[in-house]
């Protein structure tokens, strides 16, 4: 008579909490003004993974120059984490840190790749500065240079920025190349 053998197969049985738990997402922190080094110390003291995008400025006073590391972005922090209540209630007890950023209640996750864009802007030392943030389609003032104070709806021509001017009137537009021009929203 033949025998049978019968293996049994070891797994390893992993906990619910553990197989069902999402990744970690990034999110953005206000913080009170100029605390957000502060912050960043006391969050990776508690064990909670922070971005800080930084520029270098050289500050001329009249007997000396120095370089020093401002925030990039001054007032907000990143921090990585599973958003539960017991993370949002450890970050949001830290001194320095007024709330996460929050749309109608939602504390909206930033991606990845925007997150390594400012850690590439960071780490080379890029010399940029903060900006009014303008969709396109949206109405714009020119600041600065000959074009000082031209309103019109800023639009993308041929994957560049383009000022778009209407004359109600007549309904007829203008596209103007903006190029190196700085626009604030209206």
């Amino acid at each position: 008579m033949a025998e049978l053998h019968l293996s049994v197969i070891q797994t390893q049985s992993l906990p619910i909490s553990e197989i069902l738990q999402p990744e970690p997402s990034w999110y953005a922190l206000q913080t009170y003004a100029r605390s957000e080094k502060k912050v960043v110390m006391q969050l990776q003291g508690k064990g909670v993974e922070t971005f800080l995008p930084i520029s270098k400025e050289i500050h001329r006073w009249s007997d000396r120059r120095k370089t020093v590391e401002l925030a990039l972005l001054p007032g907000y922090v990143f921090v990585r984490a599973v958003l539960t209540l017991q993370t949002r209630l450890n970050v949001l007890q830290t001194y320095g840190v007024n709330s996460f950023v929050s749309f109608g209640g939602d504390v909206p996750a930033i991606p990845d790749q925007q997150i390594d864009q400012l850690r590439l802007l960071s780490e080379n030392n890029i010399n940029c500065s903060e900006t009014p943030f303008i969709n396109i389609g949206q109405r714009v003032r020119v600041r600065g240079g000959c074009l000082e104070g031209l309103q019109g709806i800023l639009a993308s021509r041929h994957g560049e920025k383009v000022l778009v001017l209407s004359i109600d009137s007549i309904q007829r537009s203008i596209a103007i190349e903006i190029g190196e021009y700085k626009l604030e929203p209206i």
